[in-house]
């Protein structure tokens, strides 16, 4: 035999056909790795651009001078110098301060800024007023403080090591099209190796019958389906792009549409995370301010004299910041002010704080627009209100005023604001202004469809108990009619302890009572309460609670914007960030950025992630459905010998150059009418491909598909 006959042999020609067949599937996995590269590596350069920042410069006192150096190059026990607009470049010990104030939220989630001074004042590092932390930024005042912490070794370091010591979990996703691998696998193998016996039982040669068991494995693999999935994922992350939510990773998408529980921080999440006047109380009456984010209306009546009072108190008393196009207004700079009457030539002092304090100093209260004696029944009709308000979860402010005798103070008068050389007693107490973080205005409504699709929605903040509780009832996580236990024991008027936990239908859990808590009594309070607040939790806590929620077998998304929320959202089976306000750790350790801050568009990503799902299914019940068409010829030609009108080259390319088209086209299917009305799948029970699928499939569709290849097959 010469090598033109051995090249002309059968088993020579079907080793070139299964090598050319194994050369284009390796072909088709490449450009898929290609294209799904493309697609995340697009998604990581947009990511690269949040990290790009400025090298930080901190102001050192060593050796006896002062001198600006590079944050990283400070020790411990360097003595640094901070200033409102600072960024703290250290964990700090504070020395000195004046009217010093930080911004805590990115750490804490507190909206508000906290006082900072040398008063050691409670045992909980993150809770005492004399340190500083580094990355948080000093918004007014000055404090001289000596390094503490340094790099790993800071409270933002060791929150960094708790997100990196979080392992990556597969998706549902990935766990479903592995299983689906692993189902497809076994029966194209199973119904290989069993024909491959048959065949060899009937005496067939060796060959033909290894050729065989690969050509009935060949029909049973979906091949387009690893281009389909990665083409549906794709597009719909491209779709929610255009609606400002960044898909760090493909899989993503699929994990929030099977989304079961949702924990979300508050402070810039859940609310504007800004401090707004939410109430006033004057002329003995409690008003309502607007507190939307474009604030266009007012609901009270500003005609009265009081408020014209008040208002121009607040206006005097605060550290608001002009707007470009303001510079001609006129600036107000100290406590004590010229009237803006020119035949008064009297000073005005002006003065806020906590309202028991300013109280303190009052003598008389203003009464639509006149002074009248601060008596008993006045002071209890401020405490009732104060009370009120306070009780709403919002931060109280008392204001007072004194018009200076102008005999006693002339218009050369040198005041002096730190040795205070004016009446600071007998003043007139205007009214109280309470302010709260606001929710925004699109998160009641998602909230509320969240419900509708059968997710629970727990909050997850480092804020106050009350003021955490104010938030979600204002925003539908707690709903009107719910109580707590704190609710039923105040309704009886009986003992907290005396109370049935179970009764409750909500819960507000205290990062106190959690650190006590063991994780069988965590799991009771996730189990028996389907609206939960936990308040004054630290980063370790809120990695605890997402992972009592996935032992409850739930599919967890984490929404956080500050570098307390990188580790939850790093464990949560989806980490949500919120990219404007969201810190560089936060967006790091998420799956997904939302761009324009709105939990609103969570709501648009469960929906996608509900139909790629459904999608997906459709594609693989039409995938499977050839099967049967594609085995038949097969299966006939084995048993009884009739011509094998379909190779494993022609199944290649019916595969490949038929089905994926029609397979990408279902991408583009529109969602059912009840997608969000139906409740979260379950991960063990619904699966992408089972039984039914199955069924439907192979007995009932394929036989369908396989009747008019069997009629081309006789034609022929």
């Amino acid at each position: 035999m010469d090598w033109k006959e051995l090249l002309s042999t059968n088993w020579i020609i079907s080793f070139i056909d299964q090598l050319y067949l194994g050369v284009v599937l390796a072909l088709v996995v490449i450009l898929t790795g290609i294209f799904a590269y493309y697609q995340e590596a697009k998604s990581t350069n947009i990511m690269a651009s949040f990290s790009k920042m400025i090298p930080q410069q901190a102001l050192v006192i060593r050796d006896g001078e002062k001198k600006e150096m590079p944050a990283d190059q400070l020790v411990v026990g360097d003595i640094v110098e901070i200033k409102g607009g600072d960024r703290i470049p250290a964990d700090i010990r504070l020395i000195a301060a004046q009217g010093c104030k930080v911004d805590n939220s990115s750490l804490t989630g507190e909206s508000e800024p906290q006082t900072r001074s040398p008063d050691f004042s409670n045992e909980n590092p993150l809770e005492t007023r004399n340190i500083a932390f580094f990355s948080t930024n000093c918004v007014e005042g000055t404090a001289t403080g000596i390094v503490i912490n340094t790099g790993d070794r800071t409270i933002i370091g060791r929150i960094a090591s708790l997100a990196s010591g979080v392992g990556n979990e597969k998706t549902p996703i990935a766990i479903e099209i592995e299983h689906f691998v692993y189902l497809v696998a076994g029966v194209a193998i199973s119904i290989g190796v069993l024909f491959f016996i048959i065949s060899v039982s009937m005496r067939y040669k060796i060959l033909d019958s290894i050729i065989f068991l690969i050509g009935i494995i060949v029909a049973n693999v979906p091949e387009g389906l690893l281009a389909t999935v990665t083409v549906s994922l794709s597009l719909t992350a491209k779709r929610m792009a255009r609606k400002n939510c960044l898909v760090k990773n493909l899989e993503a998408v699929e994990t929030l549409g099977s989304t079961s529980t949702i924990c979300s921080d508050k402070t810039g999440t859940l609310t504007q995370n800004r401090m707004t006047v939410a109430h006033l109380w004057f002329d003995n009456q409690i008003y309502s301010a607007d507190t939307s984010e474009d604030q266009t209306t007012q609901s009270f009546d500003q005609s009265s004299p009081s408020w014209t009072a008040l208002s121009k108190i607040v206006t005097l008393c605060n550290r608001a910041e002009f707007r470009p196009g303001q510079e001609n207004l006129p600036i107000m700079k100290l406590s004590i002010h010229e009237t803006d009457d020119p035949n008064d030539k009297r000073f005005l002092l002006v003065m806020k704080g906590a309202p028991e304090r300013i109280l303190e100093r009052c003598s008389t209260i203003m009464i639509n627009g006149k002074e009248e004696p601060l008596d008993s029944e006045k002071a209890e009709a401020f405490q009732t209100a104060y009370m009120e308000l306070g009780g709403l979860g919002e931060r109280v402010l008392g204001f007072c005023h004194l018009y200076l005798p102008e005999n006693e103070f002339p218009d050369t008068y040198p005041f002096d604001t730190d040795s205070m050389n004016f009446p600071t007693s007998n003043l007139c107490f205007v009214g109280l202004l309470s302010m709260i973080d606001p929710p925004r205005s699109t998160v009641p409504d998602a909230v509320s469809k969240c419900r509708s699709a059968g997710i629970k929605v727990i909050m997850v903040t480092g804020d106050h108990p009350i003021t955490a509780k104010a938030i979600a009832k204002s925003v539908g996580i707690i709903s009107a009619t719910s109580e707590t236990v704190e609710d039923i024991a105040k309704r009886l008027n009986i003992p907290v302890e005396q109370v049935n936990r179970q009764e409750a239908t909500a819960a507000v859990v205290n990062g106190m009572e959690l650190k006590d808590m063991t994780l069988q009594e965590l799991d009771e309070v996730l189990c028996n309460h389907s609206e939960i607040v936990f308040a004054r939790t630290s980063p370790q806590q809120k990695l605890i609670i997402v992972e009592g929620c996935q032992r409850q077998g739930a599919v967890v998304a984490v929404t956080g914007d500050g570098v307390n929320d990188s580790p939850a959202l790093k464990k949560a089976d989806i980490g949500i960030a919120m990219g404007i306000a969201g810190s560089d750790a936060a967006k790091n350790a998420a799956d997904m950025v939302l761009l324009d801050d709105n939990f609103a568009s969570i709501v648009t990503g469960v929906e996608e992630g509900r139909l790629i799902f459904d999608n997906l299914k459709k594609t693989i019940a039409y995938t499977l459905t050839k099967n049967i068409a594609e085995l038949c010829p097969f299966l006939i030609y084995i048993i009884a010998s009739i011509p094998m009108p379909i190779g494993t080259i022609t199944i290649l390319f019916i595969d490949l150059g038929t089905d994926i088209i029609p397979s990408v086209a279902l991408a583009y299917e529109k969602a059912e009418s009840d997608i969000m009305n139906r409740r979260p799948r379950n991960k063990k029970k619904d699966r992408l491909v089972n039984e039914q699928l199955a069924i439907y499939s192979y007995l009932q569709i394929g036989r369908l598909a396989y009747s008019p290849l069997h009629h081309l097959v006789s034609a022929e």
